[in-house]
């Protein structure tokens, strides 16, 4: 049995959760969400507690229990508080703004690359300096659907990847780059 699907995830007050077969929805103050899960887990609601069941005694089963749990775990979270992500621009000369809901970015290339923001992400671009030449673009996602943030962060991480000599590219916040020397070291 998985430790994490073990767990039942309490429901705050102002959210509603419908269970039909494998479909769960939650309704949240934020907005809703809809999860299908797999055949081999049962989900019930009651007195404010939901439970996800293992219906297997596979490992492939357990992991699904784990997994399933989570996620609905996800959506009550996301519709109550929300989700936020934090990435950032590091490099001289690249800037990124926000025009007609599409994310634009100079990123050293010869034209600037436009990334269309999906529904329900807001980004947030944040200018701060480091040094007197050097600032950081900081880009912050912000939704209810935790997997949505999180593949969008990784889709714009993909354009311009953090590269090892300088540190430019596009990270984490507080993601560390492990440095080269370059031909400056021989």
């Amino acid at each position: 049995m998985s430790r994490v699907g073990k767990e039942p995830i309490s429901v705050p007050a102002g959210v509603k959760v419908n269970i039909k077969e494998n479909l769960v929805e939650v309704n949240g103050p934020r907005g809703e969400l809809k999860c299908l899960l797999s055949a081999s887990v049962t989900v019930s609601a009651a007195n404010d507690q939901i439970l996800v069941q293992n219906q297997g005694n596979g490992k492939e089963d357990n992991a699904l229990h784990g997994l399933s749990r989570s996620l609905v775990a996800n959506m009550v979270k996301g519709v109550t508080e929300g989700y936020e992500k934090s990435i950032e621009i590091r490099g001289i000369g690249f800037r990124a703004e926000i025009k007609d809901k599409k994310l634009v970015m100079n990123l050293g290339h010869s034209h600037s690359i436009e990334v269309v923001v999906p529904e329900g992400i807001t980004v947030q671009v944040v200018k701060r300096p480091i040094s007197e030449q050097l600032a950081v673009t900081q880009l912050i996602l912000s939704g209810i659907d935790k997997q949505q943030i999180g593949k969008f962060a990784a889709s714009i991480k993909r354009i311009r990847p953090a590269e090892p000599y300088k540190g430019a590219g596009i990270r984490d916040v507080g993601e560390h780059i492990r440095r080269k020397a370059g031909k400056k070291a021989a």
